[in-house]
């Protein structure tokens, strides 16, 4: 069994360390939980990985958020990897910092990655994991709230949420979606 791990963000030292990025980081924690170094290959960086029996594909797309689907499709298209085995790694204003929740479909929510996700793939039925930044920010500023960098106290609760959304991926692979879902929502 194969599965295709996406963590969503944007390429660049401009985004590093950014709410919007906290996708790039999960998969880059689950890359270094399995001693796996990204390299940049066609529209994004990629490692690859077995763990218990299964092989474990991560990318960070090089597309840019908002046309994360390219990527996407690119790489499902290339590993032959099934819809259903891939799970999309993305920030989520509407949960609470901190809080990781699992999704077998759902809408973007107006979250340009996902919906340019949709769009490529032509359906909002994919697995995805949500990881809570929380939504502590003036009226008309989302994108700079999004788009700025962890506040020290953020930055003191990321490796716990690292953590869950590594167990919860692992999960996800190991004993289905479902099941992942029970036990981590």
């Amino acid at each position: 069994m194969k599965y295709l791990i996406v963590g969503l963000g944007n390429i660049g030292t401009d985004y590093d360390n950014t709410r919007h990025n906290i996708g790039f980081d999960v998969v880059d924690y689950i890359a270094k939980e399995h001693d796996a170094k990204f390299e940049v290959d066609k529209l994004a960086s990629y490692t690859t990985f077995r763990f218990k029996g299964k092989g474990f594909h991560l990318i960070k797309p090089t597309t840019y958020m908002n046309l994360s689907g390219k990527a996407v499709k690119y790489w499902m298209d290339k590993l032959k990897i099934p819809r259903e085995n891939v799970l999309i790694v993305v920030d989520d204003l509407a949960l609470p910092f901190g809080k990781t929740r699992l999704k077998g479909k759902g809408s973007d929510a107006g979250h340009n990655g996902l919906k340019n996700i949709q769009q490529v793939l032509g359906t909002p039925a994919y697995p995805r994991l949500k990881c809570g930044i929380g939504n502590d920010y003036p009226k008309g500023k989302q994108i700079d709230f999004v788009l700025g960098q962890w506040t020290k106290t953020e930055q003191e609760g990321i490796p716990e949420m690292l953590e869950k959304a590594y167990q919860t991926t692992i999960a996800f692979a190991s004993i289905g979606i479902t099941r992942a879902m029970n036990q981590f929502n």
